[in-house]
């Protein structure tokens, strides 16, 4: 049960209006008495939030520094 969290890399999508971006974060896992898992770090929070900020202020140079990949969406009619 007291075993060392082991991380892993996953990848979370923030969007904000007609942008979104992926971006790889580490996730902790754990399990033991005190603690469950899994669980985001302060500093990837802090990245996650920083790219948001970024996508909301139309920066996609900033937010492409931390993101995987940009995109900007575009609506479609399901009628055509």
């Amino acid at each position: 049960m007291n075993a060392e969290p082991q991380t892993r890399c996953i990848t979370k999508l923030v969007r904000e209006g007609d942008l979104a971006a992926d971006v790889d974060v580490l996730v902790v896992d754990r399990d033991d008495l005190f603690e469950e898992g899994p669980y985001l770090p302060s500093e990837e929070a802090k990245k996650l939030d920083a790219v948001r900020r970024a996508l909301r202020n139309g920066d996609i140079r900033a937010a492409s520094r931390l993101a995987r990949r940009v995109y900007a969406l575009k609506p479609v009619d399901a009628e055509e």
